[in-house]
């Protein structure tokens, strides 16, 4: 067991490194399932456990494993020109983030995003034009400058996902292809601005690890729904994690 301590950083105490294990495998097996909300959760997780500095990319880090492993296993179900276009307004998002040296109001950024979220998610469908092009690419440009700061744009893009495809097996695809990019693009950002992503190299390997494990299981659950099953559980979580947000947004300003 020394080797597994060594691997780890030196603060983190062994009950400490359980939980964020099981928090990864709970995590990436209901992302799985339900499309959204894991990684939400995952955050609050690690926020729980992890120094403030280092929240945003651990967490950055494990969700590219773990949206870049669903992706792989769902790959023939992307939208390529959806991908394409959020992949352009990523890359612009990016880097926008990398010049921005001071803290965005993260009430007002979450209270932002709820309120898109709960419209994208009960308001009336989009049309095709809005889910290509510029204005697409203009949507990944600000989810991705968003999630370097307060890492909650996951309801967001999900919300983008549904509005896309009726498909559960599509907007699980399209959302962790997008999700994949954005958090590659956040380790960039977080690597360029001097992050020490080795020192917590060896607890994001255990814990891709173990969200590789509950994206098989999750999966083969997803398999097995329909797609009106999944489309009420993909709204309930939606709502649930922007009256989340609310209330953090308020609470915040209001404090």
């Amino acid at each position: 067991m020394d080797w597994i301590t060594w691997l780890l950083p030196p603060d983190l105490a062994p009950a400490q490194t359980l939980l964020l294990l099981a928090a990864s495998f709970v995590t990436a097996t209901m992302t799985a399932v339900l499309g959204v909300g894991g990684g939400v959760l995952l955050l609050a997780v690690i926020a729980s456990i992890l120094p403030p500095v280092a929240i945003i990319p651990v967490h950055g880090l494990v969700q590219a494993g773990a949206n870049g492993h669903r992706t792989l296993l769902t790959r023939q179900h992307v939208d390529r020109r959806l991908f394409t276009d959020f992949l352009l307004g990523a890359t612009l998002g990016a880097a926008l983030a990398s010049l921005v040296v001071v803290q965005l109001p993260v009430a007002a950024i979450q209270l932002s995003i709820a309120l898109f979220v709960l419209y994208l998610t009960w308001g009336p469908r989009l049309q095709s034009k809005h889910l290509t092009g510029w204005r697409f690419r203009l949507a990944a440009a600000l989810t991705t400058l968003t999630s370097m700061f307060v890492g909650a744009s996951g309801p967001l893009v999900a919300a983008f996902a549904k509005q896309a495809s009726d498909d559960r097996h599509r907007r699980i695809a399209n959302f962790s292809a997008c999700m994949s990019v954005q958090h590659g693009f956040k380790l960039l950002v977080f690597g360029w601005l001097g992050f020490a992503f080795a020192d917590w190299l060896g607890l994001v390997l255990m814990m891709i690890a173990s969200g590789l494990a509950g994206t098989w299981i999750g999966l083969h659950l997803l398999a097995k729904m329909s797609n009106r099953l999944f489309d009420r559980g993909f709204k309930l979580v939606l709502t649930l994690l922007a009256v989340r947000l609310l209330y953090s947004a308020l609470t915040s300003l209001a404090g």
